[in-house]
């Protein structure tokens, strides 16, 4: 595996996007097969690389020493939600149709708002995903 697959810079600092799963190879297979990212761990936690990102996916978990206190669990009410991943897209239309046949279910179509067009799915936990072009 080389260096630029996993979420691990020379220098600086990178922003990967970590989710929390019931089932981490089916959270991950989503993410290849629906996506179009590649997984480039398998093993929890797996790691997709997902167009100049990464997302770490991992089963949750209690608090340890270095988050005393906080328990890691997949969303539990599908209509509140305090963060989510933007993925931006040079044509919304067409990322919608192609992912629509992979199999992803948005929650509408793309809706105009003016400065930009969006629409969003959610990953097979729960997890929010906005899908956005603008223009």
């Amino acid at each position: 595996m080389a260096r630029e697959d996993l979420p691990n810079p020379a220098e600086g600092i990178l922003l990967a996007h970590f989710v929390v799963a019931a089932d981490v190879a089916r959270s991950a297979a989503f993410y290849r097969d629906v996506l179009g990212g590649t997984v480039v761990r398998e093993a929890e936690p797996a790691i997709v690389r997902l167009a100049n990102s990464w997302v770490i996916i991992a089963v949750g978990g209690g608090p340890t020493e270095d988050k005393p206190d906080v328990t890691l669990e997949t969303p539990s009410d599908p209509h509140r939600t305090s963060a989510f991943l933007n993925i931006r897209v040079a044509d919304i239309h067409a990322v919608h149709a192609e992912w629509s046949a992979r199999g992803a279910i948005f929650l509408t179509p793309p809706q105009d708002r003016g400065r930009e067009i969006r629409c969003y799915l959610r990953d097979p936990d729960g997890h929010l995903i906005e899908v956005g072009q603008t223009v």
